[in-house]
């Protein structure tokens, strides 16, 4: 594992101990770690929603999709 040395302003440092402590996290790398995952996430949904709004319009959807897509998901 790598590591980076961040230098922060009082107040972010004060704000990031209270996150830590009153939500859970061992160390202040945790709760900073776990902001990255998120900011990961968030920046894949956007790549993930413009693709599909660039793409060209699907098949429509309609209650016998649904009902196949429940079969699928049962493993019928």
């Amino acid at each position: 594992m790598s590591t980076i040395n961040v230098s922060l302003p009082d107040s972010l440092q004060h704000f990031v101990e209270q996150q830590v402590a009153e939500r859970g996290y061992g160390t202040s790398s945790e709760y900073v770690r776990e902001l990255i995952r998120h900011d990961q996430d968030r920046q894949l949904l956007r790549c993930l929603l413009l693709e599909g709004a660039s793409s060209s319009p699907g098949n429509r959807v309609d209650d016998n999709y649904f009902v196949s897509l429940r079969r699928r998901a049962q493993g019928r």
